[in-house]
């Protein structure tokens, strides 16, 4: 598959680069995109891509290559609209968009959202063993340190040559659009915190359960970005909360998903998502008290990967992503509705 990336950053770097350059039977990196163009050369250096861009509309133009890795920060709407407009097939890391209009936006094609732990085959093992019983509840814990401790292993290369203005007045008028633009920082954080990071646990939901039929309750404390606590409803009678902190000298990244059911609980341990084939620890505790552990040190990054190269139906297509961002503008508006705050945007009708 002749592939291009758009977006040269910190994942692109840690993940994306290794794993394609392991799999060079598979993919062919022909040109990349991003803003900086020293990004973009130190990642086609890497990879030995011979197209180099600061302009998307110009690689799309050029073409080259059969599908599109959409792997930039904050909303990939409009970069994923133009790339099936072109006629490409294309992956994109979460979130898909920040609103609903840009999901709506989008014309047919191939797309896959990327929710690598969806492919985690730790959380595939789950999914088996929850076929046949009653979930009652799903309790998430994220302690989450800085990306600059997560990533100080990785030797990124850092660039200041691009100019972000236009983007960030691109990412304001989009959260106007969400969430109204009266809407405070606070609300502004919950969501974007919600749909850059909380997302994970929102998609793992939706293999488990479906996705939340209400959010009950949201808090926010400490220093901002701070600890977010939400809480409601999922399918049928179970119910979910998820705690996130953001603890900037945290030790190490910690994930835990518990799942209570009807027989015992499964539990998932997922270490930082940068750390390429560290295992995803399941216990399971079944009758008589017995817990089992099970890993596998298959890279979820990789697996999804290999399923979009197969042409395989996505976990995630436009439709979960859409899911996924009703249910964060539900946790903004919840937040605000709880603190009185203004609201306006998508968000209010929910």
């Amino acid at each position: 598959m002749r592939i291009a990336l758009v977006g040269c950053g910190a994942v692109t770097q840690a993940v994306y680069v290794p794993l394609l350059s392991r799999r060079r039977e598979l993919f062919e990196v022909r040109a990349v995109c991003d803003l900086s163009r020293t990004l973009a050369d130190a990642v086609a250096d890497r990879l030995g891509a011979p197209g180099r861009y600061t302009s998307l509309q110009a690689m799309l133009a050029d073409g080259g290559f059969d599908a599109v890795l959409v792997l930039a920060s904050g909303s990939h709407g409009e970069t994923v609209r133009l790339a099936l407009e072109a006629g490409y097939a294309v992956f994109c890391e979460k979130p898909l968009a920040l609103t609903r209009a840009e999901v709506a936006a989008l014309p047919p094609g191939r797309l896959m959202v990327g929710y690598m732990k969806q492919y985690d085959p730790a959380v595939l093992r789950a999914v088996e063993l929850l076929r046949d019983v009653e979930i009652r509840s799903v309790e998430v814990t994220v302690l989450h340190p800085s990306g600059e401790s997560q990533l100080a292993f990785a030797n990124l290369v850092h660039a200041a040559d691009a100019d972000l203005t236009q983007v960030r007045k691109a990412e304001q008028a989009l959260l106007d659009q969400a969430l109204g633009a009266d809407a405070p920082e606070s609300v502004r954080s919950v969501y974007n915190i919600s749909l850059g990071s909380i997302c994970h646990d929102l998609s793992l939901l939706r293999r488990f359960t479906g996705s939340p039929t209400a959010v009950e309750h949201v808090a926010t404390w400490g220093p901002a970005p701070g600890s977010v606590e939400i809480s409601g409803l999922l399918p049928g009678s179970a119910r979910f909360s998820i705690r996130w902190h953001y603890l900037e000298d945290y030790p190490a990244y910690r994930e835990t998903v518990a799942i209570h059911h009807s027989e015992g609980t499964l539990e998932l341990a997922f270490p930082s998502p940068y750390l390429m084939n560290a295992p995803t620890v399941l216990t399971v505790v079944s009758p008589g008290e017995a817990r089992t552990e099970w890993r596998d040190v298959t890279e979820a990054f990789e697996t999804q990967l290999l399923a979009f190269h197969a042409g395989e139906e996505p976990l995630t297509g436009a439709e979960g992503a859409l899911e996924d961002i009703v249910t964060a503008q539900r946790i903004a508006a919840r937040f605000a509705v709880q603190n009185a705050l203004p609201l306006g945007g998508e968000a209010r009708e929910l």
